[in-house]
Formats: structure tokens, sequence, C-alpha cells
């Protein structure tokens, strides 16, 4: 390729990203159904790989439920924590492992918040660096392993985003 067709190709690609910049909607990736999928069945055969059988709930980027697995043998209340702990990553957009750091350092205040599920176990799904959703674990044999559960769903789909502990 020659310097002047290089070149207009770059003014090209600049005029059409200006040309955008003043839209009032922006294009992003989102999870779709088959994405958590397969990021739940990833958690769950990696659960199973390590003798867990916990309740692993996946959610869109705005915190609702798109696919949910409850293995057998979990207990009945690891359903509703892991869609609180899905959903909390999501809508903050961090591992819940982090919130959970926090409180215990005496931060006891952010108990407070609704719909705030600040247990180690969900983790945000991101795809080229942006969350478009997250996974919630809860009944494996303890939470660190709820929390790698849950990492093992969140990559099958896209990078993780690991607590800074």
């Amino acid at each position: 390729m020659n310097t002047k067709t290089v070149s207009f190709l770059v003014l090209l690609c600049l005029a059409n990203i200006l040309s955008r910049a003043d839209e009032p909607v922006a294009a992003r990736p989102t999870l779709t159904l088959e994405g958590a999928r397969k990021a739940g069945e990833a958690a769950a055969s990696f659960a199973k790989q390590n003798g867990a059988t916990p309740c692993i709930a996946v959610v869109d980027e705005s915190g609702f439920l798109l696919y949910f697995q409850r293995l057998d043998g979990s207990f009945a209340a690891a359903a509703t924590v892991s869609i609180g702990k899905a959903h909390t990553a999501a809508i903050f957009k961090k591992s819940t492992g982090e919130f959970e750091d926090t409180i215990n350092k005496g931060r006891f205040t952010m108990t407070a918040l609704a719909d705030f599920t600040p247990l180690q176990g969900g983790m945000p799904i991101l795809y080229n660096g942006q969350v478009v959703g997250a996974i919630g674990v809860s009944g494996a044999k303890s939470a660190r392993q709820d929390e790698e559960v849950a990492k093992a769903g969140a990559a099958a789909v896209g990078e993780t985003k690991t607590a800074s502990r």
C-alpha cells in the first residue's frame, strides 16, 4: 500500500469516528443467553471436578438473571445467595470478595446498601474490558471455592477481573 492510500484510510476512519461522536446511543457488547449458558456450564463442570455442588447464577450487565443452575446436593438458600452475588458483581462491576474484604476491615455501613450481597463468590464477566454480566456461586465447600468456581465460569466467556487482595 502506498502512502496516499494509507493516509486516505486513516482519514476515512477518523471521519467515521468523529461522525459518531454525538450519537445518542453507543454500541457495546452484550452477554447473550448462549454466553451465559457457556459460563454457567463451565462453572458447573469446574465445581463437579472439585467435588462441589453449588448454585450458579449468571446475570446480564444490569444484574438480571439470564441463566441459573442448582447442582444436586446444594442447599436451598444457595439459590438466592448466588443470584445476589451475581447481581452485586454486575451492578458494581467488582468481585463481591472485594466488598467482603472491605466490610471485614471495618466499613460496616456498606451492609446498608439495598440489593447488595457482599460475600465472596461473585465475579464480573468482562469482554474487551467491558463488564457484560456477572456470575455468582454459592454452596461450594468454602467461600474461596465459590470464588474459584465463579472465576472458572467467567473465564469461559471473557477475561476475569480478579480482586486486588
